[in-house]
This record gives structure tokens, sequence and C-alpha cells, in this order.
């Protein structure tokens, strides 16, 4: 991947500081005795025309980051907390802040901002065709459209994602589970976004699959310049789509860099131990050695002092238990949480 523009009139996302702690309550009264903090206090931007790829292990944040710029958490928990700033810049150069948009403020910027969800078997309305499916967006944003321009857009975005237009009439469980996730791409598109958040896109799907969808999604993006959050747990496939890479920890940001540098020079030490876990597609090679973390990954309702990953990291300090390492710039952009490294 090609290395992306810094200049701020670039920047269609700017996320500052995000915070999301999901409260815990027990006793009799179901009174607060606690709280998760899913995502605690990460920043980073995406570019126009770019994809950013968000990986790290099950339950470290990467969900939560997205339905925090998509703005539905608190449809899920009312409770939550949400802090920091997500600022989402139009072709305009007007800014929004979307952290605090009510629910009918948000509406006019969930055109512009869209979601493929990671099971392509739930994520579709099983009593709708595909038409209906497709159209539902588009009836919503733009009421304008006349029946037949609606039904002629349909047509052509199922033809853009590979699927023929007869298959407007079908409903979803007539299909496969990648047909299902192109007729999600064909929704999200739908509305012309300037972003789509992709979480775990194809991990439900089989690999041979997977490399169609993942094609088709780089296609769309050269097209029409759309921008991904591409969120997922595998790094062979996020490196092959992204061009940059960020990797969390246990809700906290350890590593952001050009796809290329975190994928074959990475900083951080989970950053290596994530990428020595990636399978070797020639068992012969033995130029690859695999790091072993010692302990389990603590429990979010206690996380360790300072760096949360300081209790199972190989080159820790005492002084990490203090606070939270700041992002420091390890050359050519390369992003790391880590002073020692």
């Amino acid at each position: 991947m090609s290395k992306t523009s810094t200049n701020k009139n670039d920047i269609l996302l700017e996320v500052k500081n995000l915070q999301v702690f999901f409260p815990i309550h027990g006793g009799v009264f179901q009174r607060k005795v606690g709280e998760v903090k899913a995502v605690d206090g990460i920043s980073f931007n995406i570019m126009r025309g770019e994809t950013l790829g968000l990986v790290g292990e099950s339950g470290c944040g990467k969900t939560t980051v997205g339905r925090a710029i998509i703005n539905i958490l608190r449809h899920v928990s009312p409770d939550v907390h949400i802090g920091g700033s997500v600022v989402y810049r139009d072709k305009n150069g007007k800014e929004t802040d979307l952290v605090n948009l009510s629910t009918k403020d948000m509406r006019a910027y969930r055109s512009k901002i869209q979601m493929i969800f990671q099971d392509p078997y739930s994520s579709l309305n099983s009593r709708l065709s595909v038409k209906q499916i497709v159209a539902e967006p588009i009836e919503l944003h733009k009421p304008e459209m006349s029946k037949k321009e609606v039904n002629d857009q349909v047509e052509w975005l199922l033809q853009k994602v590979g699927l023929q237009p007869e298959y407007a009439a079908r409903f979803p469980h007539e299909f496969s589970g990648g047909q299902r996730q192109r007729i999600g791409i064909a929704r999200a598109l739908a509305t012309n976004p300037d972003l789509i958040i992709c979480d775990e896109p194809v991990s439900a799907l089989d690999v041979s699959v997977q490399a169609q969808v993942i094609n088709l999604m780089e296609d769309l993006r050269q097209e029409f310049g759309i921008s991904y959050l591409f969120i997922a747990h595998d790094l062979s496939v996020v490196h092959h789509i992204s061009n940059r890479i960020a990797v969390m920890y246990l809700g906290n940001m350890v590593e952001i860099g050009e796809a290329d540098q975190v994928f074959f020079e990475p900083k951080h030490p989970y950053t290596s131990a994530l990428l020595s876990a990636v399978p070797q597609p020639d068992p012969r090679r033995k130029d690859k050695q695999r790091i072993v973390l010692e302990g389990d990954i603590p429990n979010p309702l206690n996380k360790p002092s300072g760096c949360s990953f300081r209790t199972r990291c190989p080159i820790a300090k005492p002084d990490c238990a203090n606070a939270v390492p700041p992002m420091q710039d390890k050359g050519a952009g390369q992003l790391v949480a880590c002073p020692y490294v």
C-alpha cells in the first residue's frame, strides 16, 4: 500500500482521547459497583480514501471503537460513559463532533458513515427481500428519489458487488455467506458514504470467499474514494487491505504505522507477539520465532495501573506502573506507546 497524506484537509475522521466505560451494577439496589474501561483514551485519524486496519485480541475494544464512531452505543447501553471526541470533517471542511449528537441530529450523518457487520447471517432482515434491504437506506436518506430511480440504483449496486440484478427478488436465506456479505456491502454503499466501518467483515467466511470480498472492497475503495475502518484480528488480511495499521491492547492503542512498517518491523512488544502468532504458509521456514507471552490477559474490571501490557511485557520496567505511556514517533511516522523500544 502507498503512503497516505498527512495534510489536515485530507483528514476525514479525527478521534481524540476516546473513552467508553460500561458501568457494572450489583447488590439489592443495583448500584454501580465498578466499570469496564472498554476503550481507555485512544486517538487516531482516518484519511480520505484510505483503509485503517484496527487489530487486537478478542475483547480489546475494537468493535466498541467502531460503534462509538457511528454513535449507536447508547441504544445498546443507555448509561454508558463516552468521553473524548470523534470529529467528522465533510468535503467543505465543516467539522462536527459526533460523540454527543442526539439520535435525531446523528441521522444527517448516518448516510456518510455506514457499517458492515461481522455476521452476514444475522445482519440482514430475513423478512425483507434483497431489493428492500438495499433500497431501505436510499428511501430513508434520499426521499426525493422516485421509485424507478431507487430500483435502478438497487440494480446498479447489486451489479457493483458482483450479484445479478434478478437476485433482488430473493430473500437472505437463499444466499451463501459470501453472497450475504456482498448484500451487506451493497446496503452500506447505497447512501454514497465517505466512511464504512467494517466490523470483522470476513471472519465468518471461508478463506476463498474472504479473498473475493476483500478484493471487492479494495476495488470499491479505489473507484469511489471510500475510507474504511477495517476491524479484524487476522493480521494477514489486515495487512493485505490496509494503508495503515493500528494495534489495540485492553482498551489502549499501542502502535500505529504504515501497514508494511507494522507488519514487517513492529516496535511494540505486544505487536511483535501478535505477529509471531500469524501462521506460516511454509512450515519448513525456521526464521520466524514464536513469542509466547507470560501470564493471562488482565481482567478489564481491574486493569493494571500505568501501561496495561506491563504485566506480560518482556521489557517492562518498574516505572511502567506509574502512568499510561504516550504515543511516541519512533521514525517515519510509526507511533508506539512504549518509551523503551
